[in-house]
């Protein structure tokens, strides 16, 4: 029986010019456009006459698409011959988000903060306060999917801004109340980052943590209920009273991460250690006390509370891998390899842990063993910012 021709998908970019705008998360703009043709479309470098889909990059400002339309393109997509999608409503139309396995191998918290220049505390501490949602979690270990970078900037931005994490984390907080239906649900690339604040991207609008709507796009100004006074919101030092409740585990955690962020990191590891005293072992602590330490360049510290970590939790990968990078920076070659294997023993999918061993390998002279690291971390993370290094390797 002759099969019956095929029909486009309802969601087909066949035969579509489409054009990018801004500056995309998931992938390089060549690399979308090389996506485009393959799945039948025609990839423009502008905004032009005949353009039949534009899509807008999830972290770009909400008024860079007003100011490259003319009055032809706005006439078409009143008339429905144009369509503006965001960035991920693209991904999912594609079905790239769901079915492609290079898209998903997404980030770990070392990969995405070495692609923002942050210090990797500061994005588990995003991902513990729900500002991040992990596509899966290996143990303790999440991963990231592109949809996840854009965010990511957004909170990039505000920290530079001179935002406190408390404060970012309350406002998140308050929008997640606002957002209709399942809080937990919140689709996060729709957070804005504007001046010192965060908002939520409603329709056409802008939402503020107050519940105020924003029709202005291009005001950057700071209203005074987020002003200075806010700014300095943070969390209460300890109260001492006899009539005080002593400190929870929790609250002497939360207390260790305000110091930390202040880089008051001798303040932050005693009360990390006084975490522990109130809540007894904690592979958790342990393992924020030893990144605290490796911070401030105590080396033998960290080590010891890495492996503390992994005694309490042998499935913790993320400790034997961090264990492995100590090792190796005081030397112990051999033994970092060990840590590095062993971390693959529990997730032989874990790129950071093939990456770190390629490298070891290599510097103990077993060129073999390590080029089978570096081609598995590649497939793994090919859009890892450490890609580059792995194909210099191979090469």
């Amino acid at each position: 029986m002759a099969s019956q021709p095929s029909t486009p998908r309802a969601d087909s970019i066949a035969a579509l010019r489409v054009a990018f705008v801004g500056k995309l998360a998931g992938m390089t703009r060549p690399d979308a456009q090389k996506l485009v043709r393959e799945h039948g479309g025609i990839s423009i470098d502008t905004i032009a006459a005949g353009v039949d889909l534009i899509v807008v990059a999830d972290d770009s400002p909400p008024a860079a698409l007003a100011t490259l339309l003319g009055d032809s393109e706005r006439s078409a997509i009143d008339a429905g011959q144009l369509t503006v999608i965001n960035e991920t409503q693209f991904w999912q139309r594609l079905g790239l988000i769901d079915h492609d396995a290079h898209l998903r191998a997404s980030y770990t918290p070392a990969m995405l903060a070495e692609l923002l220049g942050l210090p990797v505390a500061t994005v588990r501490r995003w991902h513990r306060s729900g500002l991040l949602q992990a596509r899966r979690q290996v143990g303790r270990l999440p991963y990231f999917d592109f949809s996840q970078v854009a965010t990511a900037r957004q909170l990039a931005a505000l920290s530079a801004a001179g935002v406190s994490q408390h404060l970012i984390e309350k406002q998140f907080a308050a929008l997640t109340r606002r957002r209709p239906g399942d809080a937990s649900a919140v689709d996060l690339p729709a957070l804005v980052a504007e001046g010192k604040r965060l908002l939520l991207r409603q329709g056409t609008g802008l939402v503020e943590a107050g519940g105020q709507q924003r029709f202005d796009f291009d005001t950057g100004a700071t209203d005074s209920s987020n002003g200075t006074s806010e700014q300095r919101d943070t969390i209460l030092p300890l109260a001492t009273s006899k009539e005080t409740a002593p400190a929870t585990a929790d609250e002497l955690v939360a207390f260790a991460q305000a110091l930390e962020e202040s880089s008051e990191l001798g303040s932050a590891a005693e009360m990390y250690r006084a975490a522990l005293a109130a809540g007894g072992p904690s592979a958790e602590i342990c393992f924020a006390l030893a990144e605290l330490l490796y911070r401030a360049s105590d080396l033998g510290a960290s080590r010891e509370r890495y492996y503390m970590a992994i005694e309490l939790d042998e499935n913790y990968v993320e400790a034997r891998a961090n264990l492995g990078c100590v090792l190796a920076e005081q030397g112990e070659l051999e033994l970092a390899a060990w840590a590095f294997e062993g971390a693959l023993a529990y997730h032989d999918d874990f790129p950071d842990a093939h990456y770190h061993l390629a490298r070891v390998l290599d510097e103990l002279g077993r060129p073999d063993e390590a080029n089978g690291h570096w081609h598995a971390f590649l497939e793994l993370a090919p859009d890892s910012p450490w890609a580059t290094i792995a194909r210099q390797r191979l090469e």
